[in-house]
């Protein structure tokens, strides 16, 4: 990484996301085997690969590559840009299509410069939008055909809540983190999808991925 870690956060006690990407620098970002724990939908987790225990899993960044590609999006919004690789993986299936552009919003700020000098470097930069806000402050214009949920596990709710009026009925709402395990993502699904405002399918990866559309306006 352009940024040392270690002058960033210098020598106070780390936030959890300082420790991540501290541990996925010295590693140099290499892949490892998913260490997250088997839920009876995903009872071999060691199958899939990771980055790093924050980061979506491998196979869920190829994911959503792939559906950037396949439903050709024209706005993403990304909450919790984290280290910006899953940001980046969205942004090639931008530059593949020829259109498209993220907004990826990222709450602390020394997390978000590290994001910040990922993309600088990568040569995606021309899709990506970043922010250093929150997600329940932040105004996107126009409407929204992808929202990648991936921030702070207790407002995932409130994010689709507060994004639900602009998300194109045709389009697709994803909340990562939905495993049995973790179970507040996912409660925050299905309860949503009780409400009538969307529906949802539970993907049995190993962190767990909901897979939504919203109800209202879809024909």
């Amino acid at each position: 990484m352009g940024l040392k870690l270690g002058r960033l956060f210098g020598k106070k006690k780390l936030k959890q996301e300082h420790k991540v990407l501290s541990q996925l620098q010295s590693r140099h970002e290499a892949v490892v085997p998913e260490y997250h724990r088997p839920t009876p939908e995903c009872p071999h987790p060691e199958r899939w690969s990771m980055y790093d225990s924050m980061t979506a899993e491998v196979e869920v960044l190829e994911f959503l590559r792939t559906l950037v590609t396949t439903i050709k999006p024209e706005l993403i919004v990304e909450t919790g840009t984290f280290s910006g690789i899953s940001t980046l993986w969205m942004a090639e299936g931008c530059k593949a299509n020829g259109f498209g552009r993220i907004v990826s919003c990222e709450f602390d700020p020394l997390v978000y410069e590290n994001a910040k000098a990922r993309v600088a470097r990568s040569g995606l930069a021309e899709w990506i939008e970043l922010r250093n806000e929150s997600s329940l402050e932040m105004a996107v214009e126009g409407r929204i055909d992808l929202l990648y949920s991936d921030s702070d596990l207790p407002i995932r709710e409130q994010e689709v809540r507060r994004f639900l009026p602009q998300i194109n009925p045709y389009g697709l709402i994803l909340m990562h983190d939905a495993s049995s395990h973790l179970k507040e993502v996912r409660a925050a699904a299905l309860k949503l999808e009780q409400e009538g405002l969307i529906s949802a399918v539970l993907l049995p990866t190993p962190r767990g991925l909901v897979v939504a559309q919203k109800r209202e306006g879809r024909r």
